[in-house]
């Protein structure tokens, strides 16, 4: 934790499709926030522009930051945009084609039109060696120096940037595959080269080898990314680590983010569900759904008792995710952990359209940053979400981030008014009909994480973030039957904040074999994990006191998917093992409703997940900002009907609960509390939401 006479200062920046957020913290709990546009396509430039900005209004040094942490979708946006490296796969003989061969997996059964996605790696760049690692585990034969320097040649000659190897079997043999890697970035200097052993070392051929092409894919993007933030940053006199957010929830050194960028391919919407655990653990909350809607996309996760969802592997370049087991197969596997989130496209850049039945759309086409919302007066003429929300009085129709951003609301007008007429209704008709299209794509999302995992949401309390998640809460939690919506304070900043209380983690994983089978070997596995785990937490972390979790990943023997169940105590006896598997049998129970018994349940991997609390208490990041006395103020807003409705800021609320409809406006976000819902201020400064009765209005 922070020394607090230390002064020093954190800085999280995360980078969204329309607006980058920064956030600086000092030691005292003052809580500097920068809202700014996104720069594509240099969007380095924004975290750096924005953390001198944020520096500069502090009137604090640019040495004085300690910690630099950083959430981005620069891996993702390389494989949606196809602008990754020209890619090689180096496999063992006849297993060239595993990356078209797959899952039997369609994320729309009867979708005739679907076409699986194309290779990141094409076949004329997957390139095959004779050799062989057996499934004991021996060479047979082991690779030819004469081959790879052949097959070397044929990549240098096909401008080839970037390769992924993946041996058959390698998991069992790593200093193989390793070795042919190492072989061959000596054969090709400064080609990117990936051993899948060193991103996914764990079985089924196909899960490692897409990871190991992705990992290649975009490996150069995020090394050049890496290099110019962090010169950016060392230009404006900002020497801190740079730590980079991972899919998992926990910081990676921008090293080893360079290196593994297949780990942060769900950087920034991985770091707001943890600024929600944080904050759910602080305020004694048992199951939360943590909903996050920016400018492009909406997401929802489900955290229960403290700890967020993780799943084992996930897919990119798919477009929207929502699809789980058998609906799979959109986008390219990559196999490392995950927080689970569902994600849709609806966010306030969200384009507004008619079908060609006439239907009303909402998403996923997004205006982006640039041109943004037509209302923005930057050039844009489609109609989206933002728009929707000026015609309909949610948002102001001045401005937005804290001044930042102009509204032209005529323009919002104009473009909703050409929906409209398509429709045959009218203008506020229209706008609403929107908003209400795109809470029902966001509860899709919800039930995607609650249940379909055999979750009832109508348990949960709804955590609501991000830009616009706040507009849409409280309407969204009563179509699900959630009763209570959080709104917490630096909302529209709240994955950045994210950052600054999240922790430094590694994991690390090996397949499960016969030789592991007694308590004793399996205790040395778990040990010898251990190790490696703590080493790198270390070289990452000199400071903080190492936590480590031993994990099982388990299944029913004949079933593709695991099952992750903690072991009591952390080790490995006769009545751990039973409790391990009945932990198995319940989770199980609950995700799929039954459960086998224990002659069928077989261990698939051993794993090691550790970390170091190195992010600052949450509470010391909820104070109020500093804001002007603002003079009381009333906007028409349509609900069913039209309602003059009070605008009021969060100060304004107490601990006394106030009957909506509501517009509570921060910098950084809008706030609606529609009829039927009161709203109130807590001890942290949250806005709780609650809806009240039908039988109690």
């Amino acid at each position: 934790m922070d020394d607090p006479l230390s002064g020093d200062w954190r800085v999280g920046a995360d980078i969204g499709g329309t607006f980058t957020d920064v956030i600086a913290l000092g030691p005292d709990g003052r809580l500097v926030p920068v809202k700014l546009l996104t720069t594509p396509p240099g969007v380095h430039t924004g975290v750096v522009d924005g953390t001198t900005a944020a520096l500069t209004e502090a009137a604090v040094p640019s040495e004085r930051v300690r910690a630099m942490r950083h959430a981005t979708t620069v891996a993702t946006n390389a494989v949606l945009e196809a602008r990754g490296a020209r890619t090689a796969l180096v496999t063992t003989r006849g297993f060239r084609d595993v990356l078209e061969l797959g899952r039997l997996r369609r994320p729309a059964l009867y979708d005739l039109s679907w076409e699986k996605p194309v290779p990141l790696a094409t076949r004329r760049h997957r390139y095959e060696l004779t050799q062989r690692i057996t499934a004991d585990g021996h060479l047979d034969p082991p690779a030819d120096d004469a081959e790879m320097t052949a097959l070397a040649g044929e990549m240098r000659a096909a401008g080839i940037e970037a390769v992924a190897v993946c041996l058959i079997n390698s998991y069992l043999r790593p200093d193989e595959e390793r070795r042919v890697a190492a072989r061959l970035g000596e054969l090709l200097p400064g080609v990117y080269v990936t051993a899948s052993v060193d991103v996914s070392p764990e079985m089924g051929e196909f899960e490692r080898t897409s990871t190991a092409v992705v990992n290649a894919y975009v490996g150069p993007v995020v090394r050049d990314y890496v290099t110019r933030l962090g010169g950016g940053l060392r230009e404006r006199g900002i020497r801190a680590p740079l730590m980079i957010m991972q899919s998992s929830g926990g910081l990676l050194d921008a090293a080893s983010a360079a290196g593994q960028p297949v780990r942060i391919i769900e950087s920034g919407p991985a770091a707001g569900v943890i600024a929600v655990r944080k904050l759910a653990e602080l305020m004694g909350l048992g199951k939360v759904v943590a909903f996050d809607m920016g400018g492009t996309t909406a997401k929802a996760s489900l955290i229960e008792h403290g700890r967020p969802f993780v799943a084992a592997d996930h897919e990119v370049g798919g477009g929207m995710n929502i699809a789980r087991g058998l609906g799979k197969g959109a986008g390219h596997t990559v196999r490392v952990p995950s927080i689970d989130i569902a994600e849709v496209g609806a966010g306030g850049g969200s384009i507004i359209s008619t079908d060609a039945a006439g239907a009303l759309r909402a998403g996923p086409r997004s205006a982006g940053s640039s041109p943004g919302p037509a209302c923005y007066g930057r050039g844009g003429d489609r109609a989206t979400l933002t728009d929707a929300n000026v015609v309909l009085g949610y948002l102001s129709p001045r401005s937005l981030a804290g001044g930042r951003v102009t509204i032209r609301p005529e323009l919002a007008e104009k473009v909703i008014g050409h929906v409209a007429e398509r429709l045959g209704v009218e203008v506020p008709e229209a706008a609403r009909g929107a908003y209400e299209v795109a809470v029902s794509s966001m509860a899709k999302a919800v039930k995607a994480v609650t249940s379909e995992r055999g979750r009832d949401p109508r348990e949960a309390v709804m955590v609501a973030f991000g830009g616009a998640g706040p507009l849409y809460g409280a309407t969204l939690a009563r179509e699900l039957g959630i009763g209570t919506v959080i709104v917490p304070v630096h909302t529209g900043l709240f994955s950045s904040l994210g950052l600054l209380v999240a922790d430094t983690d590694r994991e690390l994983a090996t397949p499960y074999r016969e030789d592991l089978a007694g308590d004793e070997a399996l205790t040395a596995e778990f040990d010898r994990l251990t190790v490696a785990v703590t080493a790198e937490l270390r070289t990452a972390a000199p400071r903080g006191d190492v936590v480590v979790e031993r994990l099982l990943d388990m299944r029913y023997r004949g079933q593709r998917f695991e099952l992750r169940v903690e072991v009591p105590g952390g080790e490995l006896t006769t009545e751990s093992r039973a409790v391990a598997r009945a932990r198995f049998h319940e989770e199980h129970r609950r995700t799929y409703g039954r459960a086998g018994g224990d002659d069928l349940v077989e261990i698939v991997n051993v794993r090691v997940r550790g970390h170091i609390r190195d992010g600052v208490a949450i509470e010391r990041a909820l104070r109020l900002p500093a804001t002007a006395p603002r003079l009381p103020a009333t906007r028409a807003c349509r609900f069913t009907e039209t309602v003059d409705t009070p605008v009021i800021g969060r100060t304004d609320l107490s601990s006394r609960a106030r009957p909506g409809p509501l517009v509570i406006e921060d910098m950084d976000a809008t706030t609606l509390v529609p009829p039927g819902a009161t709203a109130h201020l807590d001890a942290l400064n949250n806005i709780v939401i609650r809806w009240i009765p039908e039988e109690a209005r």
